[in-house]
């Protein structure tokens, strides 16, 4: 008795055609969990004070991006960028103005999100 394709058990190809899919994406830079979550924390309270309103994130072969807009039509008034290339040199994050001034690089992203995350400090 041959399997024709009907007959075939659809999770063996998925496992099989899972691999290849795998290898695709591990060409590319991504934020970790921990990294995402700090992130989106910062984003969430300047959301909430009315400053940022839209995000994006890429996933590119050389860095991963997050850009922060303050209306969807504009350019990103941030980006934060991790290139692992500059891990072992100035650091793989930065944050980097909408003139493409970059204003902080460094080796840990919680100092590096230091320069946009404005705290209510006691007077």
């Amino acid at each position: 008795m041959s399997l024709t394709p009907e007959d075939a058990d659809p999770s063996g190809q998925r496992a099989a055609a899972r691999p290849a899919a795998a290898n695709a994406q591990s060409n590319r830079v991504t934020f970790d969990r921990l990294e995402l979550h700090r992130i989106l924390n910062l984003y969430g309270r300047m959301v909430a004070e009315g400053e940022w309103r839209d995000y994006a994130i890429d996933f590119l072969r050389d860095r991963a991006v997050f850009s922060v807009y303050r209306r969807a039509s504009e350019v990103p008034i941030y980006r934060i960028e991790k290139d692992p290339r500059l891990a072992r040199k100035q650091g793989m994050y930065s944050v980097i103005s909408a003139t493409g001034l970059i204003l902080r690089r460094g080796h840990e992203l919680d100092r590096v999100l230091l320069v946009i995350d404005r705290k209510l400090a006691v007077v």
